[in-house]
């Protein structure tokens, strides 16, 4: 007979990200802050639990102390092959691996959630995993717009022992107008989409990580009864390598400029080149403290970003047994 468990999960984020963008003027600035979660998962079997807790950010030398609290609530079904989410969830884990041209990296600090439903299947012979999600981002009222995202995400990786593999991503948000039309108003579909090819190399050098990418991306833009499908094309290419508590990453992109709402503004750019180095100086059991300077360069601008966070995760502990 299933026993019932009650359990308990700690985890949060520090970061103090300063950004400054020469051709960004206005998102040159500090982001600073603390994020802290805590949660309570009723598991009824193996398989099925419900997840009750809160997410809450305190910006440093704000004033009240929390900005904003979002709850945790959700149902979850997990086995071998399927995960099924639904509710309010973290992203951790989940969806934070996107690229940035889709999802921008300031959402793990403002938006921790998905406010939604995620399905995640993985064929562990076949190396195949596939991820759909979706997630509202504003509910409809008479002066606010309804709008949510839906996403896909793929990887396949055709011989366990080599080193390729095929990836895709997809973002699409559907944003529609409030109860009551004003004059002018109309239905926005914003996203994009990447194929990407890749070698992970990580046990055939004396590094411990390389990996490199490259494909291609499509962003996707279309007012409705204003104008047609706008789809701005690129080449996108990327390498991460590390060893020991050093790393490096570079993401390189070139074509026509792409519009997405929540991805990067960046990639608005022809042209566009990131250059990260990044140390960890601080490990330990489920603790991570990361350095990361970053180099932004795009036609005419080279900007700069220096960043620390510390993640850490006390990892869910079993607190009560219900016979």
């Amino acid at each position: 007979m299933a026993q019932t468990t009650l359990d308990v999960d700690f985890s949060g984020l520090g970061f103090l990200d300063n950004r400054e963008y020469k051709d960004f003027v206005s998102r040159s600035r500090t982001y600073s802050g603390t994020r802290t979660a805590l949660d309570f998962g009723l598991n009824i079997d193996s398989l099925n639990s419900f997840v009750v807790g809160a997410n809450a950010i305190h910006e440093f030398g704000a004033i009240p102390y929390f900005l904003k609290v979002n709850p945790i609530a959700y149902y979850s079904f997990h086995n071998k092959n399927w995960l099924f989410n639904a509710g309010e969830f973290p992203r951790t884990g989940l969806i934070d691996n996107y690229p940035r041209a889709l999802l921008n990296d300031t959402l793990q600090y403002y938006r921790p959630n998905i406010e939604g439903l995620f399905l995640r299947f993985i064929n562990n012979k076949k190396n195949f995993t596939e991820t759909m999600w979706i997630d509202w981002v504003s509910r409809q009222t008479d002066t606010q717009r309804e709008e949510f995202l839906i996403g896909l995400e793929g990887k396949y990786k055709p011989n366990p022992f080599g080193p390729f593999y095929i990836s895709h991503y997809f973002v699409l948000l559907h944003d529609a107008g409030a109860a009551i039309l004003t004059p002018n108003d109309h239905i926005q579909d914003n996203g994009g989409a990447q194929v990407r090819l890749g070698l992970d190399l990580s046990h055939k050098t004396v590094l411990d990580s390389l990996s490199i990418e490259a494909g291609g991306m499509v962003s996707l833009d279309r007012t409705r009864g204003v104008d047609q499908l706008q789809s701005p094309k690129a080449f996108v290419a990327s390498a991460y390598l590390s060893y020991s508590r050093f790393a490096i990453f570079n993401e390189f992109y070139a074509g026509q400029g792409s519009h997405t709402i929540y991805g990067d503004s960046f990639y608005e750019k022809k042209f566009y080149n990131r250059l990260d180095f990044i140390i960890t100086p601080f490990v330990a059991s489920r603790l991570k403290g990361q350095f990361i300077f970053t180099v932004h360069r795009t036609p005419g601008f080279t900007s700069n970003q220096e960043a620390f966070k510390l993640t850490y995760d006390l990892g869910r502990r079993k607190i009560a047994t219900f016979n």
